[in-house]
């Protein structure tokens, strides 16, 4: 299975790893599915985690980060367009999810993809993903 997880499922994990976020973060440490990234996604996962006020320990941001690009897939995200996204920021995580096919695309915040979710594609909070294919 491929998908594509936004930057705060990947911050909830590593700050709480006994949470729905945290057991994604397992889960995909797990070769339980694989993560799709491009390289602009890999680059805010980067700098986000790496904020000294998140209080994440840098190697286990490190780590998370090694084994996505070591086992997930890179994709050549084509574009899309902006239309009706709350913040463009979150572009990147689209482009990847359309341009890969991916299962699902799991975020902490389900209003951002809205455009997404009214088209009927899998767009998922934490628990709901973990729900669908985990449970």
């Amino acid at each position: 299975m491929l998908v594509v997880l936004d930057t705060n499922v990947i911050v909830s994990g590593l700050m709480n790893e006994a949470g729905k976020p945290g057991k994604i973060i397992d889960l995909a440490l797990e070769n339980r599915f694989q993560v799709a990234y491009d390289n602009r996604i890999l680059g805010e996962y980067e700098d986000v985690l790496a904020r000294p006020e998140l209080h994440i320990r840098p190697a286990s941001a490190r780590a998370v980060i090694a084994h996505i690009e070591l086992t997930g897939q890179l994709i050549e995200a084509g574009t899309f367009p902006a239309d009706g996204f709350p913040d463009p920021d979150d572009m990147p995580f689209v482009e990847a999810f359309v341009s890969a096919s991916a299962q699902a695309l799991v975020s902490g915040n389900l209003r951002h993809f809205s455009p997404l979710i009214e088209k009927g594609l899998a767009v998922y909070s934490p628990a709901q993903f973990l729900d669908k294919f985990f449970s």
